[in-house]
């Protein structure tokens, strides 16, 4: 992995932990706020991916007619899962999980199903890095059982379904060789198409209430959610997914040392801690 593609994943993770928090704060109405963020999204990045691909001379592909569509149904089933689990039950409980079980489904898919060998150092460094995760969530503050075992259903859902775009979106930016950030654009522009059908029959009233009182988060996501995958999508033009995946991951140490700042979560001698082993995996991935 070379030093660019790292500063590349590390900017992301930082720019993913922040964005978590401010959706976290958002603690109703999750449909219509992530459409809202999904739709301001798009106002932000479709002129930049229409400025792209005429700076490219309008490439045209199969692929960038349909590998968008794909991308935006699997990120809607993660956007929602996400807000779902942030609803229902602690940060400290779905981030963890959900950015720990992504990696590692990721990279099993990468190695099995498509071939990728990031070698033995490669393999236990994100090994590694899913310890370092599990020893932060498994500081996370006491919850009632149903509520802990809400935030592992929706986390492994979450996970899922960030192994899916992960994979897909590499698919995409590699193999269909699709600009990261014209893909993306797209992907953002059929995200509000496919979500606002069921927001008008189903949560219509919701959608100024739910506007004027999480501006502020609704701007936050909207603008480091893509901003942290875009630079995703450029580190997986250079670097394979089974290594971009669990080094993405160290968010997790970002977003559990936020969460404790301001939520006042406890243990912050033990995140540290696994921040320490992440950091060490890490390092084995970059050797």
């Amino acid at each position: 992995m070379t030093s660019t593609a790292l500063a590349l994943i590390l900017t992301a993770a930082v720019c993913h932990a922040m964005w978590n928090i401010a959706a976290k704060r958002v603690s109703s109405d999750g449909y219509t706020f992530v459409w809202w963020y999904t739709v301001g999204s798009a106002a932000l990045w479709l002129p930049v991916g229409l400025v792209f691909l005429a700076l490219d001379g309008w490439p045209w592909s199969w692929g960038l007619l349909y590998a968008p569509i794909v991308s935006a149904a699997i990120h809607i089933a993660y956007q929602l899962s996400l807000q779902t689990g942030y609803h229902r039950a602690d940060l400290s409980v779905v981030y963890p999980v959900a950015r720990g079980a992504g990696p590692l489904i990721t990279m099993t898919v990468a190695i099995l199903a498509m071939g990728e060998r990031p070698g033995v150092a490669g393999i236990v460094g994100g090994l590694v890095i899913i310890a370092g995760i599990v020893i932060v969530a498994s500081g996370s503050s006491p919850t009632h059982r149903a509520r802990r075992v809400d935030g592992v259903l929706w986390g492994v859902l979450t996970g899922a379904a960030i192994a899916s775009y992960t994979l897909w979106d590499e698919h995409a930016v590699t193999s269909l060789a699709l600009l990261p950030v014209s893909y993306f654009a797209v992907a953002t522009g059929w995200q509000s198409v496919f979500m606002t059908p069921y927001l008008l029959r189903k949560y219509r009233a919701s959608i100024i209430p739910v506007l004027r009182r999480y501006w502020l988060e609704i701007t936050a996501v909207a603008v480091l959610s893509p901003f942290a995958y875009v630079l995703v999508l450029q580190a997986m033009r250079t670097t394979p997914v089974a290594l971009v995946a669990p080094v993405r991951e160290s968010s997790i140490v970002v977003g559990s040392l936020l969460a404790w700042w301001m939520f006042k979560e406890p243990n912050p001698v033990r995140k540290m801690v696994g921040a320490v082993v992440v950091l060490a995996g890490i390092g084995l991935i970059v050797v």
